[in-house]
């Protein structure tokens, strides 16, 4: 059976603007300040353009020795941000997911987190994506109260 590719979306609002939601989401040494109890640790492993979460960052995020390694791609200052896996352990192959923020009309930022994936082993790709996408609803979550404490 070859591998087959899936997708998800999770949305969210947030009364936070998307300038403060950007900053929490793609400063890697931030991530365990507000999505614990998922992501215990986190810090950089290599800074990007612009520093320190710009295209080429590198943010690890979990709890050692399984600490994911994430790879900043695209990076749109206070709107959107791309970022793939960036090598073992990851849960999925081909992972891109993208993290935008559009402020609406209430005065407050929507979310919309989606990604795609191909699936490591043949036949592992449903529980891949329940894993994936529980997390990002989880983090949206988070992230979402986080920026409003702020």
């Amino acid at each position: 059976m070859p591998a087959r590719t899936f997708s998800f979306e999770v949305n969210r609002r947030s009364s936070a603007s998307a300038t403060e939601l950007f900053r929490l989401e793609t400063d890697g040494e931030l991530w365990s300040s507000w999505a614990r109890p998922l992501v215990p640790q986190s810090g950089w492993e290599r800074h990007g353009d612009p520093a320190p979460g710009g295209v080429g960052a590198v943010r690890k995020v979990g709890l050692w020795p399984l600490l994911l390694r994430e790879e900043t791609v695209e990076y749109e200052q206070d709107r959107r941000h791309v970022y793939t896996f960036a090598g073992p352990p990851a849960p999925a192959k081909d992972y891109r997911a993208e993290v935008l923020f559009t402020p609406n009309a209430e005065g407050g930022t929507d979310i919309r987190w989606s990604g795609t994936f191909v699936e490591g082993l043949p036949g592992t790709g449903p529980a891949t994506l329940v894993l994936l996408r529980t997390a990002i609803i989880f983090l949206a979550a988070r992230l979402a109260r986080a920026a409003e404490r702020a």
